[in-house]
């Protein structure tokens, strides 16, 4: 059975009120009946409820994250960022999946509220009107982290998506290419279609190379995605030289089957990703990336959602961090 904080009491022999000041760290007890309750508590192993406090407080010190795929290590990046300030914080996480499933996202987020959290961070590429809607309805704080809201309600943290794609355009065409191709998550992801898709398209246009939607990949964010993508382009007649990517498992599924089919990279075929997880480093060659700081995404989120959460004052609910580019043996 449950160890109640009425056990605690009765074997303590003081009152409930006391061992919820203790527990609570409440400096109106004496030291000597602090210690005794302490004692009691390691001795019965009594865990604090924390719907219950939460129910007395209105706070279950909580917190709901929402990750579309968990296996992704992008994702994974993140949530130790929150993970490490909702400990400094004193916040629990409960991680919840969606699968990259609408019908999911919307039962997982009301599960969440159903729980109490104090607050809700979401992850994920598109937010569809009725996850809007929802979000827009919570009781509670609601923060995207490396996930972009183009009305710019919802507080978020991010990198300028935008102009960290068109960077490394130019570098493609700096290295004196005109045949770049862009392999990406689904377009009916905003993201995608309006930040990452636009800043590939104003590096071409501002070099003055035709736009060619042939060299448009669209794929899931998987490395049999990438095996696809490579052998879509590789059957055109003008075949890419350079190739841009927005996720690294798909990147490294491009790498290795163009290698498999003779290729040379970079010398043939250079390619640059996007996420700087810890797969870039353990491909060979090793891939370029654009650099994300993905850590101190789920950092920042978390530490603004406390802010939420305790009405502190926000100065910015649009977070945008830097980003730049590490060239690794994918690019010359």
């Amino acid at each position: 059975m449950n160890v109640t904080i009425y056990d605690v009491a009765r074997e303590a022999n003081v009152s409930m009120a006391t061992v919820s000041r203790v527990v609570n760290g409440n400096p109106n007890v004496k030291p000597v009946t602090r210690k005794k309750v302490l004692d009691v508590i390691n001795q019965l192993g009594y865990r604090p409820n924390a719907v219950a406090r939460g129910l007395a407080s209105k706070r279950t010190t909580t917190v709901g994250v929402i990750i579309p795929d968990i296996s992704n290590v992008f994702y994974a990046e993140l949530a130790r960022g929150i993970e490490d300030i909702a400990t400094m914080y004193k916040y629990n996480i409960i991680l919840s999946s969606s699968d990259e499933n609408e019908d999911k996202e919307l039962q997982v987020l009301n599960t969440l509220l159903g729980k109490q959290v104090d607050g809700i961070i979401y992850m994920g590429e598109k937010i569809t009107g009725q996850l809007q809607e929802e979000f827009n309805r919570s009781p509670v704080p609601v923060v995207l982290a490396g996930a972009i809201d183009m009305k710019q309600n919802l507080a978020s943290v991010n990198i300028d998506y935008l102009e960290a794609t068109k960077a490394a355009v130019e570098l493609f065409i700096q290295n004196g290419h005109k045949q770049i191709a862009f392999v990406t998550g689904s377009l009916e992801e905003p993201v995608n279609r309006e930040l990452k898709l636009k800043g590939y398209q104003e590096a071409l246009k501002k070099a003055g190379i035709s736009y060619n939607e042939n060299y448009v990949i669209e794929a899931d964010y998987d490395y049999n995605s990438g095996v696809r993508a490579f052998e879509q382009l590789n059957q055109l007649e003008k075949r890419p030289n350079a190739v841009i990517v927005t996720d690294d498992e798909l990147a490294i599924g491009i790498l290795n089957t163009a290698l498999d089919a003779g290729v040379k990279v970079p010398d043939e075929l250079e390619i640059m990703t996007s996420n700087n997880t810890k797969l870039t480093l353990m491909s060979r060659p090793q891939l370029s990336t654009i650099v994300q700081p993905l850590y101190d995404i789920g950092a920042v989120a978390m530490r603004l959602l406390t802010k939420l959460m305790t009405s502190e004052e926000v100065e910015e609910k649009t977070v945008v961090l830097p980003h730049s580019e590490k060239l690794r043996g994918t690019t010359k």
